[in-house]
């Protein structure tokens, strides 16, 4: 089982860290949504990593792909729950729980995908500055839904079975639009790697005291 840091929740020295990360973390996901690029792109370090189902690299290589993507009419909307967020100095993790909506199209009708995910960030504090240092994306499942009552959207079986349980509808409906997803990504069809995932961050986490 892994450990997590939840015994040093109610510390209040770390209590204004844990607003300020939180708002961090929530700019990060509203400049997203609402195309606000510079206050998406102001949320990361220069040096930071992102690792999501479409994206394997810098902070601002994903906030420049973001852009990219809702310039080509592709927007996603993030449904988000409040993170829990734990703080070790100057060091911080945060997990956002979240339902992410894209509309799609599928022989002619309307329907929505959503991916219901955590996300998992890690933040430094560097000169009085929070900002994030690392995000990475957990799935759990998807869904997939006719936009309009009453139609229906055919999904064979037997294609779906090739793709990981924790993503399976979103990769099915990215090769229908000629888009391959790693197989690789973090989710908890996949418990071990999960477990060992999260263990890498409290051990992180608790190099900042």
């Amino acid at each position: 089982m892994t450990t997590s840091p939840a015994r040093r929740l109610n510390d209040p020295a770390s209590a204004q860290g844990v607003v300020l990360v939180t708002q961090v973390v929530l700019a990060e996901r509203q400049g997203r949504d609402r195309g606000w690029w510079d206050q998406m792109l102001a949320a990361y370090w220069p040096d930071s990593t992102v690792r999501l189902s479409w994206y394997d690299g810098d902070g601002a290589g994903f906030v420049a792909g973001s852009q990219a993507m809702a310039g080509r009419g592709s927007v996603a909307l993030h449904h988000a729950y409040a993170p829990v967020v734990h703080v070790r100095g100057a060091r911080a993790t945060a997990e956002l729980s979240l339902a992410m909506r894209i509309r799609v199209e599928l022989d002619g009708v309307a329907a929505d995908l959503v991916s219901y995910t955590r996300l998992n960030y890690r933040l430094e504090r560097r000169d009085g500055h929070w900002r994030i240092t690392s995000l990475a994306a957990v799935y759990e499942y998807t869904t997939l839904d006719p936009a309009v009552p009453g139609q229906v959207i055919e999904v064979p079986v037997e294609e779906l079975r090739s793709f990981r349980a924790s993503y399976a509808l979103m990769a099915w409906v990215n090769a229908r639009q000629g888009r391959a997803i790693s197989s690789d990504e973090l989710g908890d069809d996949r418990p071990e790697e999960l477990a060992a995932f999260y263990a890498d961050a409290w051990t992180w986490l608790d190099a900042g005291d």
